[in-house]
């Protein structure tokens, strides 16, 4: 049994895809590390378990993971949670209830101040609540080099690009956050704690105090008129009206962006479906929660008219065009750093409501990094499709230690309740920022402290150091924000000797400059703010890799420690609900592949443990084999699933540790392992694959019941005797 305690590494409880395929591969992790003297504990973030921390007193592991990530000691594997919508927030509090669990439902409009309570605590569960908590350091991603080649000699599928495509970007461009935004450095006189105001025709509110702002920090503020957005949205659906068969399409992240693009959608649904609300007024309170929500028990009345207003808009991009589910569904079914990507890597297409891919409008209301998708777009209008066969590689590396950026800005973002002025101002009475809003304005501030900034050049400067490839620092001189950054940058480069090694580009420069460096087979560093890095290590693995789950993603945290994240991608509701209805995951552990050798190595290192290096040599061994060998799980239920893919990633660890020479014991101990799972190979497929074209019971979406989980995802006692 693993040390839960003290672990030698935390492998983190999550959500959906993930999560299940951890109930199949851990025992296997910690079946081979107990020889090695290493132990592997859990830490639970999922949403079910940070719901149960907050309102029902259970133990807050998320925090005490945030505890475990300041100190030199810390090795943690984290995979990709659920950053709570409010409709997902909603579903999960459905089932912990139907489960027994005493939580309250959500009082979205509470009346006492108790209510007031549970609403705060559940809205802290929202969004992006792990990640701010658990990066502690800057993000290193990039493919890991096994994968890339395989990518190369094994291309996945790419969509023809077209000259004369109609699919386009659309951008705000004036009275969005990029171009109301506002920047500085806080001094030595400004340090401490810093407030936000809002004066209206009541006076003057306090929205949020004791914002700490040490020295050094850059401190941004903007807003976004509600007026531009709504003008903007009716624009775009004009527009794409006049276009015969392209659709429309809303990309925003109002997942991590919990509090701005919840409301920004909410807006969208509103135009959208304009003539329905004015018909039932009543229907628009739910307009945030999206149409799902909206829909959600209605009358034949106001399907019939629902469906009046789908016929005489443009058609709109789908999240499932069987089941009539629209981009305008849910708020977090069409999340802007999987959606934008997939509609380039098809050529520009969407999968429309008739079923069938057409170019498409892509809205994507601020400006700040619109221009990204943009360049990107027109860059294979004219060269073409990316030969897969032949690109280079763009690395990653991201500013978000210590809530760096905009990923961070959800307690400092809020919308006006009147027309006013919001400020923030400094501990010494300096305004910092102000601006002049109206009601259902979106106002919001980030920060990025000093010591992070300047961990974040210095690592590009290893980086670069180490490779040699082309380094860019995606930063815009004619931004507020990022020419503050620019301050710092340039100082720490000239200061090493190393500034000819460098450029800095706005977004949009730097976007055209890495697709021609890949396209000549020529590899390339992005350095970037926190936004930016999670879009990128979409974009580019996407095209590159046809996945961004498989993406190598190491935080180097700045106390000393580690956290080794399993790529980027998501958590893959519809693989949940494939494995729900036919027993097949085909989630991918390639990602935690190459985080878990990461890992070993680094406790290898850290704790001078020869056996941890052992053990990552043969995970590195093995998940070559994985690829070489083609055992990734397939799509399709009657093909090898993610089940089978940790079958034989066993097998090829095992082998590997088996093989090698530099630890005997080792080598003893894990020989009649890989025997045996070569000579059963047989059995343990067939058991494994025996429920396939099944329903499979999990007890549960959000909190699945362990032991349930547990036999659809370990259904062979071979392979368990053989494990343990």
């Amino acid at each position: 049994m693993a040390d839960q305690t003290n672990p030698d590494i935390v492998y983190t409880t999550v959500d959906e895809a993930p999560e299940l395929a951890s109930a199949s591969l851990l025992p296997i992790i910690q079946a081979f590390a107990a020889p090695a003297g290493v132990s592997v504990g859990t830490r639970d973030i999922s949403l079910a378990g940070r719901i149960l921390a907050a309102v029902a007193g259970a133990q807050d592991q998320l925090a005490e993971l945030g505890g475990l990530v300041k100190t030199p000691e810390a090795n943690v594997i984290k995979l990709p949670n659920i950053s709570a919508s409010q409709p997902q927030l909603d579903a999960a509090i459905a089932e912990l209830q139907a489960q027994g669990h005493d939580v309250p439902s959500y009082p979205a409009s509470p009346s006492t101040p108790e209510e007031e309570k549970i609403k705060a605590a559940y809205d802290a569960v929202k969004g992006s609540a792990v990640n701010p908590v658990l990066r502690e350091g800057n993000s290193d991603r990039r493919a890991a080099q096994a994968v890339k080649n395989f990518a190369q000699a094994n291309p996945h599928r790419m969509g023809a690009w077209s000259s004369d495509s109609k699919t386009t970007v659309m951008t705000m461009g004036q009275n969005d956050f990029r171009s109301n935004e506002t920047s500085t450095t806080v001094t030595a006189a400004q340090a401490g704690d810093a407030r936000i105001e809002f004066e209206g025709p009541d006076g003057v509110t306090v929205l949020k105090e004791g914002i700490a702002l040490p020295e050094g920090t850059v401190v941004d503020a903007t807003f976004m008129s509600a007026a531009a957005l709504r003008s903007f949205l009716a624009e775009t659906i004009a527009a794409t009206q006049k276009e015969d068969g392209v659709l429309w399409s809303l990309h925003l992240k109002a997942t991590m962006m919990k509090v701005s693009d919840p409301i920004l959608f909410g807006h969208a649904v509103e135009i959208f479906f304009e003539e329905l609300f004015a018909k039932h007024p009543d229907l628009a309170a739910a307009a945030r929660g999206g149409m799902g929500t909206v829909l959600d028990g209605a009358s034949d009345a106001v399907l019939a008219d629902y469906q009046a207003v789908l016929a005489k808009q443009p058609p709109m991009y789908m999240v499932n065009s069987d089941k009539g589910i629209t981009n305008l569904h849910v708020p977090s079914d069409v999340i802007i750093d999987a959606s934008m990507p997939a509609v380039i890597r098809a050529g520009g297409k969407g999968w429309g409501p008739d079923g069938g891919e057409a170019d498409t409008v892509c809205v994507i209301p601020d400006s700040s990094y619109a221009p990204v998708y943009d360049e990107a777009i027109n860059f294979f209008k004219k060269n073409g499709k990316l030969d897969v066969t032949t690109a280079g590689t763009v690395q990653n590396l991201g500013l978000m230690a210590q809530k760096a950026e905009e990923y961070g800005s959800h307690p400092t973002t809020f919308e006006a309740a009147a027309d006013g002025t919001m400020r923030m101002i400094a501990a010494n009475g300096d305004v910092l920022h102000a601006h002049t809003v109206q009601k259902g304005d979106i106002w919001r501030s980030c920060t990025t402290k000093k010591a992070p900034i300047e961990d974040w050049v210095n690592v590009a400067i290893q980086r670069q150091a180490l490779t040699g490839y082309r380094a860019i620092f995606w930063l815009d001189a004619t931004r507020g924000h990022d020419a503050e950054l620019i301050k710092y940058v340039t100082p720490i480069l000239e200061a090493a000797g190393v500034a000819d090694k460098f450029e800095i580009m706005s977004p949009a420069e730097a976007t055209v400059a890495s697709l021609e460096t890949i396209t000549k087979g020529e590899n390339t560093i992005a350095i970037t703010g926190n936004v930016l890095r999670d879009y990128l290590t979409d974009l580019f693995p996407i095209l590159e890799l046809g996945t961004s789950a498989k993406m190598l993603s190491i935080v180097k945290l700045m106390q000393g420690g580690g956290l080794f994240e399993t790529g980027a991608g998501g958590s893959a509701p519809k693989h949940v609900q494939q494995l729900m209805e036919e027993n097949h995951l085909r989630w991918d552990s390639l990602g935690e592949f190459c985080a878990l050798g990461e890992s070993f190595a680094f406790l290898a290192q850290t704790h001078d443990n020869a056996k941890a290096a052992v053990l990552a040599a043969g995970i590195e061994a093995a998940t070559q084999k994985v690829l070489e060998f083609d055992r990734s799980p397939g799509r399709k239920v009657g093909q090898p699933d993610n089940r089978a893919s940790h079958y034989w990633f066993a097998r090829y660890w095992a082998e590997a540790l088996a093989a090698q020479t530099d630890d005997a014991e080792l080598a003893a101990h894990f020989a009649p392992v890989a025997e045996q799972l070569a000579a059963q190979e047989e059995t343990i497929l067939a058991e494994l694959s025996a429920g396939a074209g099944s329903p499979a019971d999990l007890g549960g979406y959000y909190h699945g019941d362990p032991a349930k989980v547990a036999a659809v995802m370990r259904p062979s006692a071979a392979l368990n005797a053989i494990i343990g």
